[in-house]
């Protein structure tokens, strides 16, 4: 029996070791490497660059007040609509009190020259009718009266100019109410009731009120490289799609590219842009970002195969062409405009020739 042992062990031993020694010959033997054979076609090349930037309106308007003084009520907040010349504010006047006291002391010399010439001319006028003074010299009393009138009436409005920031004489003209000067969305009204705002000056610019836009006339702004500005030029079209609406894309045109460069960290850019064709049914806020595609050149009906399949050699560029025997043989090529997946071959190949693509992996190697 141990004898048996020993040789049932013996023979275990030996299987193990043949089969170890079949398996690493078999796994060191050289394997065929087969590669993917691709066929040239006749299609359309074409390059682009992708310009990021923002959907915005053409113009935005900032309505700004016309006196000083604090808001006193809003009739319109962002995202409503406006028409032009509709109120969007009212404001309570805060006059300056040295204006305020020269006015009212203005009304009160002005009354007073108005009662004077009153009692003149009531008196000129029995003296008239008596026929103890001239036509002449009544008339320069009446004259008189008028002129104290005038100047009465116009203290008096000045007054409330000041006081009310509106006369009673002229109240749909009042510069307390606030009106758009255009048509479109409010887009902004970064006050609120009780905050002071001052009129523009000579010294600042005033303060906004409500910033209105037509967002039925929107452009794209960006900026473009220095490499690639000499490529583009006006009326060129523009894809855009935008990042906050999903599967959606506009067609644009170019309109516009700075004549003058502006520097980014190290980069010259130069602004562009292009109008923007919205449908009706899709809708656009102020500041969506967005991506421009801008089509550099194209090439149609060209002979083009993947780019994967050339090869560079220094200054050299060629494929391997399939032989009818499974073998390849190297060939130069000149190629042409590149979209990075497929390349134009200018010469060198024709159709119906078949060459080298990628090695085919096996699904260990994989």
């Amino acid at each position: 029996m141990k004898k048996f042992g020993r040789i049932l062990t013996i023979l275990l031993v030996a299987a193990v070791f043949i089969g170890t020694f079949a398996y690493l010959f078999q796994r060191s033997r050289p394997k065929e490497i087969k590669y993917e054979e691709l066929t040239p076609a006749m299609g359309t090349i074409s390059k682009s660059t992708v310009v990021t930037g923002k959907i915005q309106p053409r113009d935005e308007v900032n309505v700004k007040a016309q006196i000083s003084g604090i808001v006193a009520e809003l009739y319109k907040e962002a995202g409503q609509t406006v028409e032009k010349n509709e109120v969007i504010a009212k404001l309570k006047v805060i006059p300056e009190m040295s204006q305020l006291s020269s006015a009212q002391s203005r009304v009160r010399l002005s009354e007073v020259n108005l009662k004077q010439a009153q009692t003149n001319y009531e008196r000129e006028k029995k003296l008239f009718d008596q026929q103890l003074v001239s036509a002449e010299a009544f008339d320069q009393v009446a004259q008189s009266l008028k002129q104290a009138t005038e100047e009465y009436n116009a203290s008096v409005e000045s007054l409330e100019i000041i006081r009310d920031g509106v006369s009673s004489s002229n109240k749909s003209g009042s510069s307390t109410l606030v009106r758009s000067s255009v048509a479109g969305l409010i887009l902004d009204i970064p006050v609120k009731v009780g905050n002071t705002v001052i009129n523009s000056n000579t010294f600042n610019d005033g303060t906004t009120i409500a910033t209105v836009a037509d967002m039925d006339d929107l452009i794209f702004d960006g900026n473009i490289d220095e490499t690639e500005v000499g490529r583009v030029h006006i009326g060129l079209p523009v894809r855009i799609t935008v990042g906050a609406l999903q599967d959606v894309a506009f067609d644009a045109a170019l309109e516009y590219i700075s004549p003058k460069a502006t520097e980014s960290g190290g980069t010259n850019l130069f602004e562009i842009k292009a109008t923007v064709k919205v449908p009706d049914d899709i809708t656009i806020r102020s500041g969506y970002s967005a991506n421009a595609e801008i089509e550099l050149q194209r090439e149609e009906n060209v002979l083009t195969i993947p780019e994967s399949a050339i090869q560079f050699e220094g200054e050299r560029t060629f494929v391997y062409i399939v032989k009818a025997d499974g073998t390849y043989e190297e060939r130069d090529v000149k190629t042409g405009l590149s979209d990075g997946v497929d390349i134009e071959i200018k010469e060198g190949l024709s159709l119906g020739e078949k060459v080298r693509g990628n090695q085919i992996l096996d699904d260990k190697k994989k």
